[in-house]
């Protein structure tokens, strides 16, 4: 037996730690009850011939994905629909469950870029999940049924044949498999470029075969099998933003959908990632909201619970120092000032191609923003890191704090930054502010219904609604910039316009499932929600509006809005 040096034993256990063995799969005959797990078992092989067919296509096994897509297969099932599930059969070279995170340099070079995945995760994520839904009854179709022999050789003969700029701009037939392969990568180191990463380019192009196998696979798949819809996670990133570009082009309709921030809830769309649906979607959905008192104070009430985050599954606010007084004292700023406060991304996240973007990414937005207040001492520019950069769950190995001091070294006396791990309340600085300039957080849609004037540059959900100012190119941005401050407030009907487009943002386009609840303080659990049902009643039409919400949307096109007020029956759309 040929025994590991200690070195390797300590990176084998910390593999193990990161990727652990338990998986917490939903165990449906548990769930269900003999009774009604026989009967789904039997309306799945009664389905009649014609059924409408519906694809889910989790293809990674990770629980954040398979659970809900589980309680989807059953509630469709009752509806009437065929399920085929579609799962990654520990084929692909990379996929969005492959992270740098806490491992090391030496795991990358002796373990990925050799092996992949398939040596650790893959054996804790293909299995279970298989098991999981054939469980149900439901069609489990695997990526490895539908490549044909040489596909994989010829995908990693392109792989490492292409130099890195040309796998980043690679596209075959229309498909952006290179920019998929390249947020994969950037992803999977959590940095926004991977020149300054030695190990960049062998694991670019391990996403690269994957995202090619993928195309292969669902070419043939969706040659040979018909669907009326495909529903799967998130929608970019290998594979599902590949799996989404194969489905559009052969006419099957495409939902996603992401675990959002109220808890128990989950954002939908049609078509697309919700990074763009949410951008384009028209405002005659949410501008024609009857407004009342009583959705006023439960809006108010749920964006005052984001300062502390005790509403949401996804946070990442603590206890905050609210106090003006006090945070003036901590970070060195005078309130009598003219303040504009600034809020960045986390900068790797969603590197995709957006095209009202007037930067080419945040870090030249945010440099340039830096280069012109530096022109302007009057004015008092507070920049507030993300805390998603050290409480997310991919924690970023690019700060930003580190790269302004590397790339634009000591700051003017006019500038300040709330590094990410500050007790400072993003929410109480900004209240303090003339004007917020973003790029890309959701905090626009918080901010502006406090009255507060915000300025878009990048691809911001509150952008395109009539409410902030959207910034068209660098030249736009600069006059922008000189006309601050602001020392207007929003008027009243912006306001109320913005109030409403947050309602609709919270509580209509976050779908609530009462079958949903989540996880918490077990640190082995791999997903942050569980199913709690007590039987298929639970699941069946009429039982859940959002499940009935999602249902009918994945079934017959229907708008994922969570209806929780009528509409005045106007026909006009309102312009931005």
């Amino acid at each position: 037996m040929i025994s590991l040096d200690p070195h390797k034993r300590a990176l084998k256990r910390l593999v193990r730690r990161v990727y652990p063995v338990k998986v917490d799969q939903p165990r449906w005959p548990d769930l269900l009850g003999a009774s009604d797990y026989a009967d789904l078992r039997h309306r799945v092989a009664s389905l009649p011939a014609d059924a409408p067919r519906v694809l889910l296509a989790p293809s990674i096994g990770h629980p954040a994905m398979t659970t809900l897509d589980s309680v989807l297969a059953v509630a469709l099932t009752l509806r009437g629909a065929r399920v085929d599930v579609l799962l990654c059969d520990e084929l692909l070279p990379a996929c969005q469950s492959c992270l740098l995170g806490k491992l090391q340099d030496e795991w990358v070079v002796n373990e990925f870029i050799p092996h992949g995945p398939r040596r650790e995760l893959c054996r804790s994520c293909h299995r279970p999940a298989d098991a999981m839904f054939k469980a149900l009854g439901v069609n489990v179709l695997h990526y490895g049924d539908f490549l044909a022999a040489g596909e994989e050789a010829d995908a990693w003969r392109l792989a490492r044949t292409l130099t890195p700029g040309q796998i980043a701009s690679y596209t075959s037939d229309g498909y952006p498999i290179g920019e998929h392969a390249r947020a994969g990568a950037i992803r999977f180191f959590a940095r926004t470029s991977l020149e300054r990463e030695p190990h960049g380019d062998g694991v670019l192009r391990r996403f690269f075969a994957a995202a090619l196998i993928t195309r292969a696979s669902i070419e043939r798949l969706l040659t040979t099998q018909q669907y009326a819809v495909a529903s799967f996670n998130h929608g970019i990133y290998v594979p599902q933003g590949i799996v989404g570009a194969v489905a559009r082009r052969h006419g099957v309709r495409v939902v996603n959908w992401i675990q959002s921030y109220r808890k128990n809830s989950f954002i939908f769309s049609h078509g697309d990632t919700y990074h763009h649906t949410l951008m384009t979607e028209p405002v005659s959905t949410w501008a024609d909201l009857d407004w009342d008192d009583e959705r006023e104070t439960e809006l108010m009430a749920y964006l005052k619970s984001r300062w502390t985050g005790s509403q949401d599954w996804i946070s990442f606010s603590r206890a905050a120092e609210t106090e003006p007084e006090a945070i003036a004292r901590a970070i060195g700023i005078d309130w009598n000032k003219p303040s504009i406060g600034l809020l960045t991304n986390v900068m790797w996240d969603a590197q995709l191609h957006y095209p009202q973007n007037a930067f080419a990414d945040m870090w030249e937005w945010l440099a340039t923003t830096i280069a012109y207040f530096a022109t302007r001492p009057e004015l008092q520019l507070i920049i507030r890191v993300h805390p998603a950069e050290l409480r997310g769950h991919i924690q970023s190995r690019q700060p930003i704090a580190d790269e302004i001091r590397r790339e634009l070294g000591t700051l003017p006396p006019n500038i300040f930054l709330i590094p990410p791990d500050s007790p400072i309340s993003t929410y109480a600085v900004m209240a303090q502010c003339d004007s917020v300039l973003i790029y890309g957080t959701k905090t626009g849609v918080e901010l502006t219904s406090m009255g507060i004037p915000v300025i878009v540059a990048g691809e911001a959900w509150i952008r395109n609604k009539g409410i902030t100012t959207d910034v068209r190119s660098p030249e736009h941005y600069r006059a922008i910039l000189d006309s601050l401050p602001c020392k207007q407030r929003l008027d009243a009907e912006t306001i109320r316009r913005a109030k409403k487009y947050a309602y609709h943002f919270f509580f209509r386009r976050m779908i609530p499932l009462t079958v949903i609840n989540p996880v918490s303080g077990d640190p082995t659990r791999w997903s942050p929600y569980e199913v709690q049902v007590s039987g298929l009643r639970d699941l069946a039409p009429g039982r859940d509006p959002g499940l009935d919400t999602m249902c009918d949307g994945i079934l017959r096109g229907t708008d994922f809005i969570y209806r929780t007020e009528p509409l005045k029956t106007k026909t006009e759309a309102v312009a931005c």
